[in-house]
């Protein structure tokens, strides 16, 4: 498998995915930890940490969601 993951894109090709791959498990991990820290109702935080296994897009996106806030919260103060 590894081989055929090689000879389809190559060295630099199969680096930078890997690479891609990397990161957005990283931010996954990330985004889940965010999730599970933020104080909110039992219920609500449950189905947020389930959608988020499940979906490995919404902790990226939440996340990203996250950045923006914080920032214009530093903006203002």
């Amino acid at each position: 498998m590894i081989e055929s993951f090689y000879n389809a894109f190559g060295f630099i090709g199969a680096l930078a995915i890997s690479f891609i791959l990397f990161i957005f498990f990283i931010f996954w991990i990330a985004g889940l930890a965010g999730i599970c820290l933020k104080k909110e109702d039992n219920n609500k935080k449950t189905i947020r940490i389930v959608v988020a296994v499940l979906i490995p897009l919404y902790p990226f996106l939440w996340m990203i969601y996250d950045m923006i806030i914080q920032r214009k919260y530093m903006g203002k103060v």
